[in-house]
């Protein structure tokens, strides 16, 4: 019965989608990505030729849980050469800026969680070994790779005590952790929840994965194209993945703080929110208009408005801030700042996100509640060079013993011989 009443949130989910794409392009993309995917995905495995390499498939929720994934596909790579990639995507935000990734063979968007649609796409696909990314608990696909003796992997979850798997009424998605080969969690308190409710032979307690991503990231850092000049003989403070109510709490602070150099990263890059960003910033400038003539600018910040170039930005600060942390989705990365030596300043919503309270107290990062203590705190790190300087290398050091992830994960898969045909 419970699976009858899923596969009909499936199709009431999907015709939603399909209902809001008459007006949303975020909605738009996910209908029009998905249309002919079996045609699409045929034709890309046609090209290989007869298929003897095993196919490992790593599936993200989006941009995000492609970081988090990356650092295990890119040492499976290094480490078996011959394996095949697919990476699926459920959101546009990840597949529209990774469909060209080179480190895979095949980028998809996932098809609708539809038993015709699984049973199809792991026909394409014949995946060896498939990695799940953090969360997206699609019922059949779990199902159907547990029925066809897949290894599956679920890798640096995270759970908490209101998550459903732990109510009295959430048998049904007990059952569906139950597809899992094996469970990768980030901290202790995420394996004790599971060994609660009966999971425990098939859990590892390895670290995030996000750790070494980041690590990754500032260890082959490229500089960006007229920082250095926008930068030079002013202190700075990069905001990145800001939402409106984030660029509203700086207001005041930039706009009394001339000799300060700003850059503003923000979450989204579409027009027309970076034009409400420079109305709410006068006399800022983009950097798409920037970059061709850095000298010329006489502003004190300068708004991003390009995806990709975030985590390279927060190298040159002297503070960093983190968005998200006022809205009610919660807080963005912050290890992509943290592992920079940069102290890190964020909103209030950040209580589920283990690594914010523990860099909090590690002393590398500080939480503000509204514009007065976020300036009160800006002003205080500025004015006090050894307690900044402090800060940093707290969160850099908090970055560096956390290190490990995908390593744990990798002797797991090379133990078990996961990536044989």
């Amino acid at each position: 019965m419970l699976r009858i009443l899923y596969n009909f949130f499936i199709i009431s989910l999907e015709s939603g989608i399909r209902i809001a794409s008459l007006w949303n392009p975020k909605a738009r993309l996910w209908v029009n990505g998905r249309k002919g995917w079996v045609k699409q995905i045929k034709e890309k495995i046609d090209t290989w030729g007869v298929i003897s390499s095993p196919t490992i498939w790593m599936h993200c929720a989006s941009l995000g849980e492609f970081e988090q994934g990356r650092p295990l596909l890119d040492q499976l790579r290094t480490a078996n050469p011959h394996i095949r990639v697919v990476i699926s995507f459920f959101s546009p935000s990840g597949y529209e800026i990774r469909k060209n990734y080179a480190g895979a063979d095949l980028v998809v968007y996932l098809p609708a969680d539809r038993p015709d649609n699984v049973r199809k796409f792991l026909d394409l696909v014949s995946p060896t070994l498939v990695l799940w990314i953090r969360y997206e608990f699609w019922h059949n696909y779990l199902r159907e790779i547990k029925k066809r003796n897949i290894s599956l992997l679920l890798v640096s979850a995270l759970f908490r005590e209101n998550h459903i798997f732990f109510r009295s009424f959430g048998g049904f998605w007990r059952d569906t952790l139950k597809c899992f080969t094996h469970v990768f969690v980030q901290n202790e308190d995420a394996a004790d929840l599971l060994k609660e409710i009966g999971f425990e032979r098939n859990v590892t307690v390895s670290g995030d994965t996000r750790f070494d991503r980041v690590s990754e990231i500032a260890g082959a850092f490229q500089p960006v194209t007229g920082m250095e000049t926008f930068c030079r003989g002013r202190q700075v403070l990069v905001a990145g993945s800001t939402w409106r109510e984030d660029e509203e709490e700086l207001v005041h602070y930039v706009r009394v703080n001339k000799q300060t150099a700003f850059i503003i990263a923000p979450h989204e890059v579409d027009a027309e929110n970076i034009h409400d960003i420079q109305k709410l910033f006068p006399g800022s400038v983009k950097y798409s208009e920037f970059r061709n003539n850095p000298e010329a600018t006489a502003a004190h910040v300068l708004v991003i408005d390009n995806i990709g170039m975030l985590s390279r930005l927060y190298r040159y600060a002297d503070i960093t801030y983190v968005g998200g942390g006022f809205g009610d989705d919660g807080l963005h990365n912050i290890l992509e700042a943290a592992v920079y030596d940069k102290p890190v300043l964020f909103g209030p919503v950040h209580q589920k996100h283990y690594e914010a309270v523990e860099m909090i107290e590690a002393g590398g990062a500080f939480g503000v509640k509204n514009a007065l203590e976020l300036e009160a705190a800006l002003n205080r790190l500025f004015a006090n060079r050894e307690e900044l300087q402090a800060a940093g290398n707290a969160a850099g050091q908090y970055v560096r013993v956390n290190k490990g992830a995908t390593e744990k994960i990798m002797d797991y898969i090379e133990r078990n011989r996961l990536c044989t045909s």
